[in-house]
């Protein structure tokens, strides 16, 4: 079981994720999309805002522009119209306008499956192109993003001081075959039970594992 000398061993790892994937067995990318191209818009959008906020814009955002032609050829004035109630409103409406730019230019339009080329899209970032790779092309990978990082460290999964270092001892104390269910599970259980503030240890599925609740 956890312990307050350090992090998890790599067995009790695995037993945290068995524990998580029954408390949450619709953990899974909450953001609505029907392509590879409306998921890393969708993404990009997520950042420092809600998955509501962006699913409440995203019908008419597509609606309107259902590919990176028509994203890129669109007004921005309008953009910032639909995009108002997603947070970062402006700089996001720049970003994806730009982004789809350079997929038609540089992709012919279509969402590269290189996280390298992913990467170099304006407004896509580390976790973003994770995020697309694992839930639009089925690679398996971690993205971190805040709920990942507060949780992972909390419970001992790991013990690092930023997102990357958590990325990459994550990667390497979990099965690789678990890495994306590892990342939809532990940000649902984030959202409904490990809260940056408050968390609900008396109802925790795993607390008989968590470094946080056992340290002395």
């Amino acid at each position: 079981m956890g312990s307050a000398m350090g992090i998890l061993s790599k067995k009790d790892c695995v037993a945290v994720l068995d524990l998580l994937r029954e408390a949450h067995p619709e953990a899974a990318c909450a953001l609505g999309h029907g392509s590879s191209f409306e998921l890393l818009v969708a993404v990009a959008l997520s950042a420092q805002t809600t998955d509501r906020s962006v699913n409440a814009v995203a019908p008419e955002l597509f609606g309107r522009y259902p590919d990176a032609a028509a994203l890129a050829a669109a007004d921005e004035d309008d953009l910032r119209r639909i995009l108002r109630r997603v947070g970062m409103y402006r700089t996001k409406a720049r970003n994806i306008k730009a982004m789809a730019a350079m997929l038609c230019a540089e992709h012919g339009g279509r969402v590269p499956e290189s996280y390298d080329s992913l990467v170099k899209l304006p407004g896509v970032g580390r976790k973003t192109a994770n995020v697309v790779l694992a839930v639009g092309f089925g690679q398996q990978r971690i993205a971190v993003d805040t709920h990942v990082f507060r949780v992972a460290n909390r419970i001992g999964l790991c013990d690092c001081g930023d997102v990357l270092k958590t990325e990459l001892a994550l990667m390497e104390r979990l099965p690789e075959s678990r890495w994306t269910e590892a990342h939809h599970s532990i940000i649902f259980h984030g959202r409904e039970r490990c809260h940056a503030r408050k968390p609900a240890c008396g109802v925790c599925e795993v607390n008989g594992y968590c470094r946080h609740l056992n340290a002395d």
